[in-house]
């Protein structure tokens, strides 16, 4: 470590108070460690065996306090934080899976906040219990990993025919079936957007860093209350497991949620209608046990406004696209897709979740050299944002690098009808800023 510090041109403040601090109370091992620590540093200085060391620049930050944070512990800070800001109790079925573990092992710790964690037997038994934590009232979530969203895809369903707002969260890895559990990859993309029986939409959200993940948990959860849908929240392995800085926010600064439950009902009211819509499509959230609100829940298709089982097939194809159009209307109520760098361009470079930080880098270091490159990172999945398309157009080549073999490249070019060329990895790691930049300069000359 002493060695790294003087390759780097680092104090050695920072680990002496560590050492200090750990030993303390054992001086003899305090002096040994801090012995070593120098001495690592006085090889480096003295010998001729290294023929370089660095200086890193000072990171330009926004002023204010930073905490280190990883991405499974961001996003469980998200959760607790959207709870109660929206005045709910949190609720997590989970079952263990690699990588999505910590997680469950995170918000275990805020009992404190009113938070409750399930270790269900399997991961249905986690989706069903989340369902019903959900209905009853609670901010529900539930965690997993690629393997386990197979398993809840029913549960799922039922969720979206329920019309109820829950956060199904993907922490994706390599697959497919048990795959490479250990490695990161984006391959899900598919499965969430696709991944279930019937015409089945959810809102799908991505997170791009590990202090994002802190964002997207207070994100998705605005939606799915907003719009009374299940959504779901991707994450990868790489993210979940890295670590930045993190500016703790202001909790003045943090938007409330107001969420308003359906109020009892008299004997002389007019009846109740569980599947009566806003001007967003969403139906209202009515508590179980208010007096005037009883009212049919399952999975068979529902009666438009009443929520009655019905078969009739004009209903059903009504309700389908009513769901359809629920989801598709979020993309109404986030903001505009971004770009960074100009609006129009030889190349456009279209990123989304834990590919942020390569291609953004990538992107910078190629307009320093004069090229015509931008870079736009796509947050929300489906719906895509609604100014997408347009931005699109302006490009004469799009490249979508993806850490799987070309699934939101494949989304674009269906929806946009754009030729978006792909640049795909399968190897269990991330991208390296260096081989984007190959790729993109060839584009660029050709």
């Amino acid at each position: 470590m002493g060695l790294v510090y003087w390759m780097y041109g680092r104090s050695l403040d920072t680990t002496r108070r560590f050492i200090e601090s750990k030993f303390g109370s054992k001086p003899a091992i305090a002096d040994a460690n801090l012995r070593a620590l120098r001495a690592g540093r006085n090889y480096g200085e003295t010998t001729d065996a290294f023929v370089s060391s660095y200086q890193v620049d000072k990171a330009k930050l926004a002023p204010g306090k930073y905490r280190n944070v990883m991405g499974n512990e961001a996003m469980a800070l998200g959760l607790v934080a959207a709870a109660r800001l929206s005045g709910k109790e949190l609720f997590l079925g989970s079952y263990p899976i690699t990588p999505a573990s910590d997680i469950l092992h995170e918000l275990s710790k805020f009992k404190n906040f009113g938070v409750r964690t399930f270790q269900a037997e399997d991961e249905i038994a986690a989706m069903t219990a989340t369902i019903g934590a959900a209905f009853g009232g609670s901010m529900a979530i539930t965690t997993s990993s690629g393997p386990g969203i197979a398993l809840k895809g029913e549960a799922m369903g039922l969720g979206v025919m329920l019309e109820l707002p829950m956060l199904v969260i993907n922490i994706q890895r390599g697959g497919p079936s048990t795959g490479l559990p250990t490695k990161t990859e984006q391959s899900d993309l598919y499965q969430a957007v696709f991944g279930r029986n019937g015409e089945c939409p959810m809102p799908v959200i991505a997170a791009r860093s590990p202090a994002d993940c802190f964002d997207v948990a207070r994100e998705a959860w605005r939606i799915a209350v907003r719009f009374m849908t299940p959504v779901m929240v991707l994450s990868d392995g790489y993210i979940a497991n890295g670590s930045e800085p993190w500016r703790l926010p202001q909790v003045s600064d943090l938007p409330t949620m107001t969420i308003e439950h359906p109020g009892p009902r008299n004997e002389d009211d007019p009846p109740f209608l569980p599947y009566e819509r806003n001007e967003r499509l969403a139906r209202p959230w009515a508590l179980p046990g208010t007096p005037g609100l009883m009212h049919r829940i399952g999975g068979l298709e529902k009666q438009d406004r009443t929520g009655n089982v019905s078969y009739d097939p004009m209903n059903h194809h009504h309700m389908v696209n009513t769901r359809a159009q629920k989801v598709a209307n979020v993309a109404f109520d986030v903001p505009p897709q971004e770009v960074f760098g100009n609006p129009t361009g030889d190349l456009l470079v279209i990123s989304w979740g834990g590919t942020y930080g390569a291609c953004l880098t990538a992107v910078q270091r190629l307009q320093a050299q004069g090229h015509s490159v931008s870079h736009a990172h796509i947050r929300y999945i489906n719906p895509l944002p609604r100014n997408l398309g347009e931005i699109l157009k302006n490009f004469k080549r799009v490249l979508v690098p993806e850490l799987n073999l070309g699934q939101l490249r494949t989304v674009l070019r269906s929806q946009f009808l754009v030729d978006a060329e792909g640049f795909n990895k399968v190897q269990g790691k991330p991208f390296a800023v260096g081989e984007l930049m190959d790729r993109m300069e060839q584009m660029l000359k050709s």
